[in-house]
């Protein structure tokens, strides 16, 4: 099996139409975005069939930007890959159905990748994947801790009992009246405003690594709602403030003792919320204290993109892991093994 591959991507999981052509694993040579937030930013979340219509309308001409940046034909591929879940049925079909197609008429062999395991492998795109690591996955629907001891290896060891930490953001946010995606709204209100309300924290069982944000979301909402009981008035920067304090308190808490009981000096962080200012410098400044090799992508690659499709798919190729024309969109797919 040839060392050296270059690999076209697709990522469709939800509302980010995405190809990107991607060469051995860790260079870039495109990565094109077609974003829908507009369309559904006023419906305050992604609607499901407006995403899968979207895609539909924009996957050709992705690919074909996607390609033509990089300067290759299909002549010059080595593989296809795409997300084949976890996500919204209907949009992933959009992207494994183009992926099919492109591979049975070029005979390119099909790679179908896990979406986490592609934001895992954005970190690839910066440098070197080095084990064993731990990631710390952040995402809208995603909030765990994986430990790899490989390239293609992922073993759970914490993950979100209720709300996932970007939903928790958006909900937070819809409560004060700030506009969606919620997650970035409130990362920049938070850094004008100060912490000084106490938010719970939910530690769980003490050896537990999972995470809970349903109550502190609902404290968030019991706060205001005493508050407008008593005609009293909180700044939003300052519940903001409060709110993303007590998430990266108890984010960054876990996964530093994860990191120490688990004997790994490396850690990799994944998913959209990883693009959030207040959590990327509190995991900096816990991992310098730590003295732990910590990589955070770039905003670019934190959030949906094919090119950490394209990333992770490298490994799979060298690896054999191919699918053939029944391969379907699977929108519970499972990453990882319990330990």
């Amino acid at each position: 099996m040839k060392k050296e591959t270059t690999i076209l991507a697709i990522e469709t999981s939800c509302d980010e139409t995405a190809a990107a052509v991607i060469q051995n694993g860790d260079t870039i040579l495109s990565n094109v975005i077609a974003s829908q937030m507009e369309s559904h930013k006023r419906f305050g979340g992604v609607v499901p069939e407006i995403a899968s219509r979207h895609h539909v309308e924009q996957i050709t001409v992705t690919i074909e930007e996607a390609m033509a940046q990089a300067e290759v034909t299909f002549a010059d591929l080595d593989a296809m890959a795409v997300t084949e879940g976890p996500g919204l049925v209907g949009a992933l079909l959009v992207g494994v159905n183009a992926a099919k197609a492109i591979a049975f008429a070029h005979n390119l062999p099909l790679i179908p990748v896990h979406h986490i395991a592609g934001h895992v492998y954005a970190n690839h795109l910066i440098e070197p994947l080095t084990f064993p690591l731990i990631s710390l996955v952040v995402s809208g629907g995603h909030t765990e801790l994986i430990y790899m001891k490989e390239h293609g290896h992922f073993a759970l060891i914490g993950e979100t009992r209720d709300d996932a930490v970007g939903e928790a953001y958006d909900k937070v946010a819809r409560t004060i009246g700030l506009p969606y995606p919620g997650g970035p709204q409130i990362d920049k209100l938070a850094q004008t405003g100060e912490a000084s309300i106490d938010f719970p924290r939910a530690w769980l069982e003490d050896n537990s690594y999972d995470f809970s944000f349903s109550g502190l979301k609902s404290a968030v909402i019991n706060t205001l709602h005493n508050a407008k009981q008593k005609e009293v008035e909180i700044a939003p920067e300052v519940i903001a403030a409060s709110f993303q304090e007590a998430v990266c308190d108890v984010l960054v808490t876990k996964t530093m003792r994860a990191l120490k009981e688990y004997n790994v000096n490396k850690l990799v962080v994944a998913g959209g919320v990883a693009a959030n200012s207040g959590l990327r410098q509190a995991l900096k400044q816990a991992a310098a204290d730590a003295e732990v090799s910590l990589t955070i992508p770039p905003l670019a690659l934190c959030t949906d993109n094919a090119a950490m499709i394209g990333s992770a798919a490298h490994i799979l190729f060298l690896q054999e892991k191919f699918a053939d024309d029944r391969l379907n969109g699977v929108p519970g797919l499972s990453l990882t093994e319990n330990v």
